[in-house]
Parts: structure tokens; C-alpha cells; sequence
């Protein structure tokens, strides 16, 4: 069981409700879970994600963009957040705001994102609807450290979900969102333990620290041997 003291301890940014945050919270509950959640940080003091946490005991801070004159100094406020109290990975959880090369340099391999596609293929937005459009079989989600272009950066984990006959832009997002909670955490404990280990431009990931990665998702399903 992973001591206290030695839990990484995340800094979790969010615009909205936060769903990945309480995810993240859900896990860090859970004896053994190797980091806690020092802050929630949203740009949007009325971020109902902030009273989520707030709820669970997790201290929750409004940094509000547009009460500051331009985007460096509102992320040099949010640094200034997370360092006061000790952060050592900064989770992003739907944090609707496109960051700066200086903020994502100042904490380089130690900011990771979700995404929910298959990286790299669909970065940016409609991911759902452009893939349905497309006639893909499989989708899912992504976690991977933050560079400056956008949805790029070495990948961490992913998680696929079949895409269903009669999907809709919302029916596959509400599949994948669920493929996205159970995946940021794994992510979150890989990267603490040391299991997974970022290096330029690619993540190692030492399969003995892992755990068991032969499961594979294939949509339409393969036939039973």
C-alpha cells in the first residue's frame, strides 16, 4: 500500500462540472491509490465542478481568465496556485482554455490531458461526429503529456469503445466518457508508480509495473476460436 507521504500530488484544472475531476477524486479515495488531489483550479468562478470538490474536502480555487489583462498572466496566477501548494502533476478535466508554449514549458512532462479519440487521429474538436462520419469501428480516448501543439504529446494510455450501429455524435461520447473515467485514473497511478515514464518524445511503459495489458477491444467482435 502506497503511503501518504509518498502520494503524487495532482493539480486538477477544469472550466465546467469536471467529470474526469471527480473521476480522479473517486480514485484517490481508494486505499493504495498513488496520488491525492492537492487543488481543483477552474477558470470560471462559477465552475460547478468547484463546489464538487469542495464537497469532498479538496480545496477548490477560482482563477478566473478574465480578471487578468492577458493569458500569461492569468496561468502565471494558476502557477502560482498549484506550487503554493505543492503540486507535482497538473491533470487537465476539461479545462476549456488553449494554454501558452510558456505554461505548458514551465511544467513540461508533468501536464497530461484526456482526449476523447484515438490519438493522433482526431485532434481538436467534433471528435465524435467526424469519426461517425468516417464509418470508424473503434473510438476511445486518450491520455497524453501536453505539448504546444494542440492533442499532440507523448501518449500515456488509451481505451477503445466500439462504435454501435445507430450511434449518435452523443450516444458515442456518453460511451467514451465512461472509457475516459476509468482511464485517466490509470494513467494518473501509472505515471505516479513509475510504471510509466516519459522520455522526449514517447512514454516507456514497464509492462512488469503495468498490470495486465493483454485485454484488446475489436468491433465487429472476433469470432470465438
Amino acid at each position: 500500500m502506497t503511503s501518504a507521504a509518498a502520494k503524487r500530488r495532482l493539480g486538477v484544472l477544469i472550466s465546467g462540472r469536471g467529470s474526469n475531476m471527480l473521476a480522479l477524486a473517486a480514485a484517490a479515495a481508494e486505499p493504495g491509490f498513488p496520488a491525492e488531489i492537492a487543488c481543483v483550479i477552474a477558470n470560471k468562478a462559477d465552475a460547478a465542478g468547484l463546489g464538487l470538490a469542495t464537497a469532498r474536502g479538496i480545496p477548490a480555487i477560482a482563477v478566473a481568465h478574465r480578471d487578468y489583462p492577458d493569458k500569461v498572466a492569468f496561468e502565471q496566477a494558476m502557477t502560482a496556485e498549484l506550487e503554493a501548494r505543492g503540486v507535482e502533476l497538473v491533470c487537465l478535466a476539461g479545462f476549456m482554455r488553449l494554454l501558452s508554449p510558456w505554461f505548458i514549458d514551465r511544467w513540461r512532462d508533468r501536464l497530461i490531458n484526456i482526449h476523447p479519440s484515438l490519438l493522433p487521429a482526431y485532434k481538436g474538436l467534433d471528435t465524435h461526429a467526424r469519426a461517425l462520419a468516417d464509418g470508424v469501428r473503434i473510438a476511445g480516448c486518450t491520455v497524453h503529456y501536453v505539448r504546444a501543439e494542440v492533442d499532440t504529446g507523448p501518449i500515456v494510455a488509451q481505451a477503445a469503445v466500439p462504435v454501435l450501429p445507430g450511434d449518435t455524435p452523443d450516444s458515442l461520447a456518453a460511451r467514451i466518457l465512461t472509457a475516459e473515467h476509468r482511464l485517466y485514473s490509470y494513467a494518473v497511478a501509472m505515471i505516479a508508480t513509475g510504471a510509466a515514464v516519459v522520455h522526449g518524445d514517447r512514454v516507456d511503459i514497464d509492462p512488469a509495473r503495468a498490470g495486465d495489458g493483454t485485454a484488446r477491444l475489436f468491433a465487429p467482435a472476433l469470432p470465438a476460436l
